[in-house]
């Protein structure tokens, strides 16, 4: 997801309290970070923020973290924040690969909302349910591996449902049309708003693995 170059992003993003501008530093001590020991969820894309910042909202007793790669999106999700006190939500502007690099055995939830579907087989390894995330995930997770995915785009989805499986989750609540199918205390993206007003069927599943 691209959006025109927001001017002093950069300069935006370091002197904004909801950044972490060093998370390598806090791989394994996360908890210590956030001074308690609430659980851990992260979303990967987080785009700009709306789902994570209205979970962080909803869910005071868990820690959220976002994770957007682009200076100008995660400066849409801080033009959001600019009011809010939200001291169990931090945001980090890195590339999803790096995510065994800054977690480790502390995640309890990785939320993927309307990633990026990477369609062509020579960008497979790209995709956040690819076998090569997966793996990345392995080391992040403490205890319990739970993945909740969101996509309009059939095929990814699709793919996920046989990568997940084949990788030993087990997938529930799946549904190929989430608002004939509503989640109890379903939280929209801005995509999911905008896909809805449209009606733009959207595919949701959950997968868990011990």
């Amino acid at each position: 997801m691209r959006l025109k170059n927001v001017k002093n992003a950069s300069t935006i993003i370091k002197k904004s309290s909801f950044i972490v501008l060093n998370p390598q530093d806090y791989k394994g001590k996360w908890s210590d970070f956030f001074k308690n020991e609430n659980p851990i969820d992260i979303e990967i894309g987080m785009g700009k923020g709306d789902f994570i910042i209205e979970m962080a909202k909803q869910n005071p007793n868990v820690n959220y973290v976002g994770i957007e790669m682009y200076d100008s999106v995660i400066v849409r999700a801080l033009q959001k924040l600019e009011n809010e006190k939200l001291t169990n939500l931090k945001l980090i502007r890195m590339d999803a690969n790096l995510i065994n690099e800054v977690f480790y055995k502390e995640v309890n939830t990785i939320y993927l909302n309307f990633s990026d579907p990477w369609p062509k087989k020579r960008h497979e390894k790209r995709r956040l349910t690819s076998y090569e995330f997966l793996k990345k995930y392995d080391d992040v997770f403490k205890g319990l591996k739970k993945i909740f995915q969101k996509t309009d785009n059939i095929g990814l989805f699709a793919y996920s449902i046989e990568s997940l499986s084949t990788y030993g989750y087990v997938l529930k609540n799946v549904t190929l049309d989430l608002y004939n199918n509503m989640i109890e205390g379903n939280v929209q993206t801005e995509y999911e708003k905008k896909f809805k007003s449209k009606n733009v069927k959207i595919c949701r599943l959950e997968a868990y693995k011990k």
